[in-house]
C-alpha cells in the first residue's frame, strides 16, 4: 500500500494506491473517488465480521462508526480519501505497538490492524460524550487527519495538553485529566478548561485547531431559521 498525501496542508486528501490482493479499511464516508473495479464491503469492525443492523445499533449507542474495506482488482487500484473539516493529514507506520487516536482523526488503515473501539480510556473520564477514541495496534501503515495544521510533540518527562487539540499519541505515555489553572476558575475564566498531562516518553500529535471550539464560534454567528 503506498500513500501521497495531496494538497495538504490545508486540504489534504490521501491518495492510496492498492495492489491486487492488498485492502484498505477507511472511516465510513472518507471515500472521494476511486478506481472502477474497486470492490467495497462494510462492517462494524474487521472485514466479514458484523453486520448492518449491529452497525446501526452501536452507531445509535454512540459507541462506534462503519468501516469501509476497499479491495481492488487484479491490476490493482487507487481510493482517494478526505474527511468533512478542512487540514492535514499525515501517515504513521505501526511496529506491533499501539496508538491511541481521537476517533474523528482516524482516516484509514491497512487491513491487518486492528481498530480498536472499545478503548475506554479517555471514554470514560472526559466531560465531553461526543468524543471517542480508538487504539490502533499491529503493524502497518496508518492515515490520521487534523483540524488545522498537525505536529509532533516529544514527549520526554510531562508534557500538557489541551484536550481539543490532542489527534493521536502513543500508548506508552501516562495521562491524567486535570485543570489548566491553579483552580477551577482561573480555567474556566481563562477560557482553557481541561487539560491532559502526559507522562513518559512518546509523541503526542497536536492540532492547531478546536473543532468543538470552532462550532462554538460558528455556531453563535448563525441566524436562526
Amino acid at each position: 500500500m503506498e500513500v501521497e498525501i495531496l494538497h495538504g496542508p490545508g486540504s489534504s486528501a490521501a491518495r492510496v494506491a492498492l495492489g491486487s490482493g492488498e485492502t484498505l479499511t477507511s472511516e465510513g464516508g472518507a471515500m472521494v473517488s476511486m478506481s472502477g473495479d474497486m470492490r467495497i464491503t462494510t462492517t462494524t469492525m474487521k472485514r466479514n465480521q458484523g453486520g448492518i443492523l449491529k452497525a446501526m445499533k452501536r452507531m445509535l449507542s454512540g459507541e462506534s462508526f462503519f468501516l469501509n474495506h476497499f479491495s481492488p482488482g487484479y491490476d490493482g487500484g487507487e481510493v482517494i480519501l478526505a474527511t468533512t473539516l478542512p487540514g492535514d493529514m499525515m501517515t504513521y507506520e505501526l511496529d506491533n505497538e499501539s496508538l491511541i487516536v481521537q476517533g474523528g482523526s482516524f482516516v484509514a488503515c491497512e487491513e491487518h490492524i486492528d481498530v480498536d473501539m472499545s478503548w475506554q480510556g479517555f471514554k470514560s473520564i472526559l466531560a465531553d460524550d461526543s468524543m471517542f477514541w480508538l487504539n490502533l495496534k499491529g503493524s502497518g501503515k496508518t492515515i490520521i487527519n487534523s483540524f488545522g495544521a498537525i505536529y509532533p510533540v516529544e514527549v520526554d518527562g510531562e508534557y500538557i495538553v489541551d484536550t481539543g487539540h490532542i489527534v493521536a499519541f502513543n500508548e506508552t505515555l501516562n495521562f491524567e485529566l486535570t485543570k489548566a489553572g491553579g483552580s477551577w476558575i482561573t480555567a474556566i475564566m481563562g477560557g482553557e478548561g481541561l487539560v491532559c498531562r502526559f507522562k513518559g516518553q512518546g509523541t503526542v500529535w497536536c492540532q492547531s485547531h478546536n473543532a468543538n471550539g470552532f462550532g462554538s464560534s460558528l455556531g453563535s454567528m448563525l441566524k436562526p431559521r
